[in-house]
């Protein structure tokens, strides 16, 4: 059996940044779809997922899944994975099926770059931790201090609330006070 067909084997390896940036949250699971993995690993999509279909028995369907018409539909509209808009399926590789992947393709910049993909995994989990740190830590200090702070607290709580991807806002929030213009006529 032949080596498989490399598409730029002198590429650089890619930073963190752009792992980081590929890293998808598809049916609540942190996946990278297997266009940015061929990319990454620098072999065509098609020996990727060839090589996957070969070992069914290691992509489960927490490891791998193929993602639906909509779901492709709503990447590409995003703009997140160039080369998505007219393709007529993708797969999606969790943390664990990228794992798994290392063990199929074999070269040396296969495993840099699985060793990146892994550093980047377990950053994103770091930052989350790190967010419910601190959503721990905010409410012990609240409980410290009296009723003085709670407006503070009460907007801190808001900046930290994820607003819903359907909705957009844009613009600036004005408070009209009575009072405010008698003051500074006088």
């Amino acid at each position: 059996m032949s080596a498989p067909k490399t598409v730029d084997s002198s590429a650089a390896i890619m930073p963190a940044v752009r792992v980081d940036s590929r890293i998808l949250l598809i049916r609540g699971q942190k996946v990278l779809l297997d266009r940015d993995l061929a990319e990454l690993y620098g072999v065509e999509t098609r020996i990727l997922n060839r090589a996957a279909r070969r070992n069914q028995e290691r992509f489960p369907e927490d490891f791998m899944f193929r993602l639906t018409r909509e779901e492709i539909t709503r990447i590409s509209q995003i703009g997140t994975s160039s080369g998505l808009k007219f393709s007529k399926s993708a797969n999606a590789y969790t943390e664990q099926g990228v794992a798994m992947l290392s063990g199929l393709l074999n070269s040396p910049r296969a495993i840099q770059v699985n060793i990146e993909i892994m550093r980047a995994f377990v950053r994103l989990r770091q930052m989350i931790a790190g967010h419910a740190d601190l959503a721990r830590q905010l409410a012990a200090i609240e409980k410290k201090y009296d009723a003085q702070f709670k407006a503070v607290f009460d907007a801190i709580r808001e900046l930290m609330t994820p607003m819903p991807a359907n909705i957009r806002e844009v613009g600036f929030h004005t408070i009209l006070r009575k009072n405010r213009s008698a003051k500074t006529k006088g």
